[in-house]
């Protein structure tokens, strides 16, 4: 009795449809006329910490670039979303998002490099909202930014405990 609802499993299961396999290019599925997925433009918020905070609550840089490569800035936090900008090496922006994942920070930069009072993101805002500011803004890999500790304001960084050895020691020691 087995025997025979096995064989009718297998007969039922022939009769599908073949699954597609996904192992082509973006290029080659374009050749074939499929459509291929991009990500569709998504926002910086702001205000994400609540209306007791600023509005993008940490400063950062870029870090792991070659010299003289700029980073570039997403419509998106993916990888397949269009390049809306770059930030050069060394320069400063507001971090201001994060996205799940973790890999990617959304950020409200200046065209200048610096932290610029003009982009309305260093107080607070009264509720968590798209940013709509005079300055760019969008996403970049997080793997390319260092967070700089202290006021975003201020933009310095702090020494960290590793630096020990290059400080002076205090008076009297």
């Amino acid at each position: 009795m087995p025997r025979p609802l096995l064989l009718l499993a297998f007969v039922l299961a022939s009769c599908g449809e073949p699954a597609k396999v996904a192992n082509r290019s973006a290029e080659a599925e374009q050749a074939a006329g499929q459509d291929v997925l991009t990500a569709a433009a998504r926002p910086v918020r702001v205000g994400e910490l609540g209306p007791n905070f600023r509005a993008c609550g940490a400063a950062g840089t870029t870090r792991n670039l070659r010299p003289g490569e700029p980073l570039a800035v997403r419509a998106a936090p993916f990888d397949n979303s269009a390049q809306t900008g770059s930030v050069a090496g060394g320069a400063r922006f507001f971090v201001c998002t994060r996205s799940h994942d973790q890999k990617w920070f959304g950020i409200v930069f200046d065209e200048a490099g610096a932290l610029a009072d003009r982009c309305g993101v260093a107080e607070p805002v009264t509720r968590r909202q798209d940013y709509a500011g005079p300055c760019r803004s969008g996403w970049v890999q997080s793997a390319f930014v260092k967070l700089v500790a202290g006021d975003p304001a201020s933009a310095e960084p702090a020494p960290s405990d590793g630096d020990a050895e290059l400080r002076s020691p205090p008076a009297g020691a």
